[in-house]
């Protein structure tokens, strides 16, 4: 057996740490396909981002026992007609080692309509994505039943995922009703 060059070594290294980082990502949904899947019945949206003050930053985590983690939010107002059916936030949580994005359907009340996992970067913990553990947050609010163990279930061997996303949509339930609600 010949030994490899020496040019082949750091070429090896080199796809296999690319490759590594990237080997379980999986897109499941652009932004626009989860305006669609939340909000079916809008015909409109418009992107902004909220600010929220050192005050509100208090606000949020004193509801979500959880602290505000970020100044400026990215929302998204879907309409029907001129009529605002909701909110759509955007977010990322770390998983175990990668990044979890995922957006937040929230009803004018400021409750939980429906959860989207955009994408998926880890390597195990996908069952996140199961439509009967997301529906554990229809309904839900900032006050009640966002905690793993309290309103939302964990998934053996997806822990860390289930409580960062969970702590996640806590919080954006807590902007939601300080920003938000009518």
């Amino acid at each position: 057996m010949k030994p490899m060059t020496p040019f082949l070594l750091p070429v090896l290294g080199a796809t296999l740490a690319l490759a590594g980082g990237s080997a379980f990502a999986t897109q499941y949904l652009s932004v626009e396909q989860a305006q669609q899947v939340l909000f079916p019945e809008a015909n409109g949206f418009k992107p902004s981002t909220l600010q929220l003050t050192l005050e509100q930053m208090h606000q949020v985590e004193k509801l979500a026992g959880l602290p505000a983690r970020s100044v400026a939010w990215r929302v998204i107002a879907a309409y029907k007609d001129d009529k605002l059916v909701g909110h759509i936030v955007l977010d990322d949580v770390i998983g175990k080692f990668e990044l979890i994005s995922y957006a937040v359907g929230l009803q004018p009340d400021a409750t939980v309509r429906q959860i989207e996992i955009l994408s998926y970067r880890e390597s195990h913990g996908f069952e996140i994505r199961n439509a009967n553990w997301r529906k554990q947050f229809a309904g839900k609010s900032a006050a009640a039943g966002l905690t793993v163990g309290e309103g939302i279930a964990n998934i053996s061997g997806a822990t860390l995922s289930c409580t960062h996303v969970t702590d996640g949509v806590r919080r954006i339930a807590a902007i939601a009703q300080v920003l938000l609600k009518k």
